[in-house]
């Protein structure tokens, strides 16, 4: 510092400090060699704090007003420096200014996949994005644990490690909450509300308070968005069971198009139709009704016919008669196929069973053109 500069800040007695870029966190108060005047003025704005650090230990905090700085305003300077009466001027002393403002939009979001395991889809990836705020709560502990010595601390130097605390904390909570993918888009309010209750401690060890967090938006791959879409578009609520019936079609038609050939579609179909009949069944089992006893108490609803399908020289199956139509309609199953089902003697071709043979009725034709214009 130049002799005029060393002049000028032996006349300055006032110490207050203004932010113009709205981003500064915490900045320290310089003048020439920290040396500040006797009586000398602290002006603290609102939304601001002013701490005194002497020789790299915290002094006295003072909220927003204007002070003359004197010993009875300084007790833990006074300590420190072991003033007993009125201190000479001047007096070395680092002042930071942190500013308590709420920081608002502060964006976080998954910079990779997060890897969950849903109840339905099985394990799937996501993305999240969102929002926060958060504000200074405790100036001292911040430059304790993480400005430190840093003359001009802001925001940016801060945001990478919230969000990394902030996308850690979600993929747990998203994990414990075990909300259906199918859900998640209606639960966005209860998630910021775990999420904001989970991490909101964290913030505070490094002196903070999370006044804000708000999830926007949980995002899948392509193929689980369709499986969403698909079961949305069956009306599934309180109809599983046709659901599985038209998750089976859809096995149908992607190993019609299969260009493996036919050992390759008999495979699939195994594949496709074993898991599809097997979720069929539980929900069947979880459906049966039980016997009740008195008189005018119905009878229980017969179960549901199934059929066992040889194809391809294997046995396959059973099939409800819903999924052997459109196996069927496909032509994966033809009047020759032999099939079974419970109380058959024997195997037998299909169009000799007569409940089999009935769906193969041929669909009706076209409508007739139009008569030629008189």
């Amino acid at each position: 510092m130049g002799i005029f500069q060393k002049l000028r800040a032996e006349f300055i007695d006032i110490i207050e400090w203004l932010d113009p870029s709205n981003e500064t966190m915490l900045h320290r108060f310089e003048r020439y060699h920290n040396e500040i005047k006797n009586r000398a003025k602290l002006v603290v704005r609102e939304s601001q704090a002013a701490v005194f650090v002497s020789e790299g230990q915290v002094a006295d905090v003072f909220q927003p007003g204007t002070y003359t700085l004197e010993t009875k305003n300084l007790p833990i300077l006074a300590t420190l420096k072991g003033w007993k009466y009125a201190f000479n001027s001047p007096f070395k002393a680092e002042v930071y200014f942190a500013n308590t403002k709420n920081f608002t939009d502060r964006k976080w979001g998954t910079k990779n996949p997060v890897m969950l395991r849903d109840p339905e889809f099985g394990p799937i990836r996501l993305r999240a994005f969102g929002n926060y705020a958060l504000r200074i709560k405790d100036p001292v502990k911040v430059i304790k644990e993480i400005a430190g010595t840093d003359a001009h601390f802001t925001t940016d130097e801060i945001t990478d490690q919230l969000r990394n605390i902030i996308v850690t904390r979600f993929s747990d909570t998203m994990a414990e909450s075990k909300i259906p993918a199918v859900d998640m888009s209606t639960q966005y309010d209860e998630l910021s509300k775990l999420i904001h209750e989970k991490i909101g401690h964290e913030f505070e060890e490094y002196g903070f308070e999370l006044t804000k967090f708000l999830v926007e938006n949980i995002s899948f791959p392509p193929e689980v968005e369709e499986a969403i879409d698909k079961r949305s578009s069956m009306g599934v609520i309180g109809n599983l069971d046709n659901y599985m019936q038209y998750q089976a079609a859809n096995a149908l038609e992607q190993a019609a198009v299969n260009p493996g050939g036919t050992a390759g579609e008999g495979i699939g179909l195994g594949m496709g139709f074993a898991m599809a009949n097997q979720m069929a069944g539980m929900f069947q089992q979880r459906q049966a009704p039980q016997a009740t006893g008195g008189p005018g108490a119905p009878p229980p609803l017969p179960g549901t016919v199934q059929y066992y399908v040889v194809i391809n020289g294997q046995q396959a199956g059973p099939y409800t008669e819903v999924v052997l139509r459109q196996m069927i309609q496909q032509q994966v199953v033809t009047s020759d196929n032999f099939v079974w089902k419970q109380g058959m003697a024997a195997w037998a071709k299909a169009r000799e069973v007569p409940e089999v043979a009935a769906l193969f009725a041929p669909t009706p034709p076209g409508p007739p053109p139009p008569p030629p214009p008189k």
